[in-house]
């Protein structure tokens, strides 16, 4: 088998008939080409027949730029994430930009090494997800101030700005209309499950749940709150031995912090001979596109997945391409979240 030998801009540039610089200026789609339609034309279409794709590095070094955008997330396995990653390469492809995944694997160790290199990777940007803002504060501060441009997902309110661009989830109206809807049902005994990253704090929604509930009149003594590590197996085995423990006299209702581990509730409620939302009625966060098409579709409370990563890839790239109209203050984009409503939740039957 006869391997080709690397096609090289000097031999596109020979066969369009111009010299090496000029293809390089056209290829490279660089502002300053004088060169005229039939030129691009004849060089692009060289490039084409001999199969010519320039060097990424080589690019970066002439235009001082990747046109890639690197984006931070936590665990590819949630369908959350994967859903976001799809989404913010949809938005920055539009605008020419390729999207390089790291993927953190709800490891927090992996979380900090994996932030502290993202200087080597080569892109112009980066988009992040982290377990904890609070945890990277400092890190965030100095990255605004950077070379790096970035911008932090994740939860967040007027209250709690981040010290660099954000786009943020806030949780407070879509938990508020679930709340409502199921106390509305007849539901006073909930069980909260964490499910979180080994060291990972719990944030603060079992606290804004608790506090929802209480001004209804239902004590933190009716509140339970459930740990488990990230996955769906361990959310799965978490509630089994939950629901097993609690007998007749367990909750009527549970919140899960993501639709993943909603899921592994739902499983381990039918594996204790529990029928969902008949003996208990169960809510996700996220509203992963695969909530609506389970065999007991999810009550969820919605992230807007792709109002999030068009806003991030408008914000990254203002500041790649110097196009922010307030280069010194950090900006921070709010969306609300909202309760779906589906078949995993009913009437309490107590």
């Amino acid at each position: 088998m006869k391997i080709q030998s690397k096609i090289r801009l000097k031999d596109v540039a020979e066969l369009a008939g111009v010299a090496v610089n000029t293809a390089s200026t056209i290829l490279n789609r660089r502002p300053n080409s004088w060169a005229s339609k039939e030129t691009e034309a004849r060089v692009f279409k060289a490039a084409n027949e001999l199969g010519y794709r320039p060097s990424k590095t080589a690019r970066a070094l002439q235009s001082g730029r990747y046109f890639s955008i690197g984006l931070l997330i936590q665990d590819l396995t949630n369908p959350f994430f994967s859903t976001l990653a799809d989404e913010l390469e949809a938005a920055v492809e539009e605008r020419g930009y390729g999207l390089i995944v790291e993927n953190c694997r709800s490891s927090l160790v992996r979380e900090r090494q994996l932030f502290n290199d993202l200087g080597d990777l080569e892109v112009d940007g980066v988009v992040v997800w982290l377990s904890d803002h609070s945890a990277f504060e400092s890190d965030l501060a100095a990255a605004f101030t950077g070379p790096l441009p970035l911008v932090a997902l994740g939860c967040g309110s007027s209250s709690l700005p981040i010290a660099v661009d954000s786009v943020v989830s806030n949780f407070t109206e879509g938990l508020q209309q679930a709340v409502d809807a199921l106390f509305e049902l007849g539901h006073r005994e909930y069980v909260f499950l964490s499910a979180l990253a080994e060291g990972q704090a719990d944030g603060s929604r079992p606290a804004l749940l608790t506090r929802m509930l209480a001004e209804k009149g239902v004590p933190a003594s009716a509140v339970t709150i459930l740990r488990s590590s990230h996955s769906i197996a361990s959310a799965c085995d978490s509630v089994t031995a939950f629901l097993k423990s609690c007998g007749s006299a367990r909750p009527t209702a549970l919140f899960a912090i993501n639709d993943l581990s909603a899921m592994g509730a739902m499983r381990a409620a039918i594996e204790c001979g529990l029928s969902v939302p008949k003996d208990l009625s169960i809510v996700g966060v996220d509203d992963v596109p695969l909530a609506s098409y389970l065999p007991v579709t999810l009550s969820s409370i919605r992230q807007r997945y792709r109002m999030i990563t068009r806003a991030a890839a408008d914000l990254l790239i203002a500041r790649i391409e110097g196009a922010t109209d307030d280069p010194i203050t950090p900006k921070q984009v709010i969306f609300p979240t909202y309760y779906v409503a589906r078949e995993s939740v009913g009437p309490a039957h107590h």
